[in-house]
């Protein structure tokens, strides 16, 4: 009963971070949110293996914790500190609509989930909790302008990617998580270096203005 409960709760945490991304501006606030998400997801492997708690799932939750809860973290704040950002001002998709879009994917998730042939689970939440925060980094990633937010979006999508495998495919949780990781890391890791870059050549992250570039290489090959 009480692994039943502490996973329901995860999940609820999970829901709710999900929804603060979507109405959020702050980029601060983004970055201590997907921190939290992060932890959340790392403690869920314990809570799945219950009494039947192994040095694997112990392994993968340490390992997912330092990287999601501290590592990743560090990385977007050294980001945005290079940026020089506070806020995302201009969106795709205005934040009201955002969550509004994510009471519909979290909705629309429990229906799909509901309908499929899952199994047994630790609680019937997990599954369509974790296709929800797989579709809300992706919805992140299409519908904000900033590059600093398009990579908390990735996140979001692996931390999603990460509930589904600890549910549905825990005998090959830590090669799977590994990959993962890996994946996570260096996009991460790449993504803060071009954000750095981008904002000292051009005094933003707003990647709408990347469009800019064929305008002016076509004038400059004019020019010429």
């Amino acid at each position: 009963m009480m692994q039943v409960m502490v996973m329901e709760v995860s999940m609820v945490v999970m829901v709710l971070t999900c929804l603060l991304l979507l109405g959020s501006s702050r980029l601060g606030a983004y970055i201590r949110i997907v921190a939290v998400q992060g932890i959340v997801a790392a403690l869920v492997p314990l809570v799945v293996h219950g009494h039947g708690l192994g040095l694997q799932a112990v392994g993968v939750s340490a390992v997912t914790l330092v990287m999601k809860g501290i590592v990743f973290p560090r990385l977007l704040w050294r980001a945005l500190y290079a940026a020089g950002v506070r806020r995302e001002i201009e969106v795709y998709v205005s934040f009201p609509v955002s969550v509004l879009a994510g009471v519909l994917m979290l909705a629309g998730s429990c229906w799909l989930c509901g309908r499929l042939p899952l199994g047994a689970a630790v609680s019937g939440l997990a599954v369509p909790v974790a296709m929800f925060t797989v579709l809300t980094g992706l919805f992140l990633i299409v519908s904000r302008v900033l590059a600093l937010t398009q990579v908390v979006g990735y996140l979001t999508l692996e931390n999603g990617i990460y509930l589904l495998s600890v549910v549905l495919v825990p005998q090959q949780l830590f090669v799977i998580e590994m990959g993962i990781l890996l994946d996570a890391f260096v996009a991460v890791f790449v993504m803060g270096i071009a954000i750095f870059h981008i904002s000292r050549e051009f005094d933003h992250i707003d990647t709408q203005a990347m469009d800019e570039l064929a305008d002016w290489r076509a004038g400059k090959e004019a020019e010429q």
